[in-house]
């Protein structure tokens, strides 16, 4: 078994405040694997990627090299090396002393340097073009030069940060190759950052899918693709038909208003969420499917015709051999093996204020009017005032408050003055037959709302609060709660 190279221990990084942008980050990496970090820009993996190689300190946690903790230790003396996606090669330069330059201020031998230099320009096949300058260089050369100076040092983990973002595609595919093929013959720690999910399937033994500063998963591309953790990893790797549902039976599920045997099982009456990826989406006669829809649109791949079918109120996307005329009734079929399921992860709105002398309640982002009766049960409202059903008077002032209310009952709007929290959208998972957004307000408060209209990632929108919906909890008094500790110590 191969030993660790790298550990990340809870680690968390703060640039402004109390915000974390990474947060609770823990991993090991193995010596010689590929690793991929994954995820959409500004998920915080390229901010990984800079502690390990020491550009940036964590503000808690350790990062230990082979037991080591080198967290403040300085990036020149990691045995780390960088390869950016702005390759910053030297202009002035030729290919030789691009690659020398690291050697020659180590003060090496002239001899060791020339050997070193020419084993790293085989290594990415561009011998004989020493003398050559940076500006006669490709893209794709000039990356290959970057990897050269990086590798000509003999780390022992190579970083790499979207290398190939700056290629055109055709290049990306065959530089993927040759980073699998040097990978392969340097036998060194390569942690790569992308968020191309097919370049992350393409070339790693393990990705770390990441969203906010945390990891959602990690595994191997298979697993990865096969059996994703929750809805974020389902949707962001590849192409996935997201639908609620319900355990209904031993391996049994129901979704789309159908029962389905399934190769997953939980306790009858769980709510989950199903995985159907287009692939596993068998197209038919009406009458042979499970399901019986009518094709909304038939698009050419290249490969395959990715068609989507209209069932009720699911849209449902496989792909085909064959085209399908828009307006075809047609039925589907989807086998056990082709249905991942996984325990529904409701993320129920959650916030605490505290009551102030107009009874409200004021939270982070505003402040709510609020139904006394449902904090105090039997409690009624005279005169400004709140009673217990006994007729004492309440003091609700400073009263600390935790409120909730579900995603399905808020309402998104245009209008910045219509809703009570306001915000841009961050995320955006379809699921059937509405979306799942994630609403962030301007103080880094993140709302859930389902919605059955189609927003777009970073509107600005406001949040509607179903005040007649809200479940609310009376919190304990600070000096309560020393009490009762105080109480359990003695």
């Amino acid at each position: 078994m191969a030993e660790t190279i790298i550990e990340l221990q809870k680690i968390q990084k703060c640039y402004t405040g109390d915000t974390a942008v990474i947060d609770g980050f823990s991993l090991t990496i193995k010596k010689g694997e590929f690793v991929t970090f994954l995820g959409p820009s500004g998920c915080g993996k390229t901010t990984i990627l800079r502690m390990i190689g020491g550009f940036e300190s964590p503000t808690s946690g350790k990062i230990l090299l082979h037991g080591e903790d080198i967290s403040r230790m300085p990036a020149n003396q990691r045995p780390i090396n960088t390869v950016f996606q702005k390759y910053a090669l030297f202009p002035h330069l030729n290919i030789y002393d691009n690659i020398a330059f690291g050697l020659k201020l180590k003060k090496l031998p002239k001899q060791d340097i020339d050997k070193k230099v020419r084993h790293a320009l085989e290594v990415v096949d561009l011998e004989g073009f020493e003398r050559r300058h940076i500006s006669t260089l490709s893209g794709g050369q000039q990356q290959r030069i970057a990897i050269a100076r990086a590798i000509v040092n003999e780390p022992e983990i190579l970083l790499l940060d979207e290398p190939l973002g700056a290629l055109d595609y055709k290049m990306r595919k065959e530089m993927q190759l040759e980073l699998m093929q040097m990978h392969e013959e340097l036998g060194i720690t390569f942690i790569y950052v992308t968020h191309d999910q097919e370049e992350a399937m393409t070339m790693s033994d393990k990705i770390v899918v990441m969203s906010d500063g945390k990891i959602q998963q990690t595994g191997t591309p298979e697993e990865i693709y096969d059996e994703p953790a929750n809805a974020f990893v389902a949707d962001f790797i590849g192409e996935s038909n997201i639908f609620n549902g319900v355990m209904t039976g031993v391996k049994k599920v129901s979704f789309c208003d159908q029962e389905f045997l399934c190769v997953d099982d939980y306790p009858v009456g769980t709510r989950i969420e199903a995985v159907v990826r287009p692939e596993d989406v068998i197209l038919m006669e009406p009458e042979l499917g499970m399901l019986q829809g009518e094709v909304i649109s038939s698009i050419f791949k290249g490969t395959f015709y990715e068609i989507t079918v209209q069932c009720e109120k699911n849209e449902i996307v496989l792909q085909g051999q064959k085209p399908a005329a828009k307006g075809e009734q047609v039925g589907l079929c989807i086998e056990p093996d082709g249905i991942h399921v996984m325990p529904y992860n409701l993320m129920i709105n959650h916030f605490t204020g505290v009551i102030d002398e107009d009874m409200h309640l004021c939270f982070i982002d505003n402040r709510l009017p609020v139904d006394f009766s449902r904090i105090y049960p039997g409690s009624v409202q005279r005169d400004g005032q709140i009673y217990a059903s006994d007729g004492t008077l309440i003091n609700t002032v400073g009263a600390r408050v935790d409120a909730y209310f579900n995603p399905a009952d808020a309402v998104l709007s245009d209008d910045p003055d219509a809703g009570e929290v306001q915000g841009n959208i961050v995320s955006i998972i379809y699921k059937g037959d509405h979306y799942s957004y994630v609403v962030r307000s301007k103080n880094e408060v993140d709302y859930y709302v389902d919605d059955e209209y189609l927003w777009n990632i970073e509107d600005f929108v406001s949040v509607i609060i179903p005040l007649d919906r809200i479940e609310y909890h009376l919190k304990p008094a600070i000096g309560d709660e020393f009490r009762k500790r105080e109480a359990g110590t003695k």
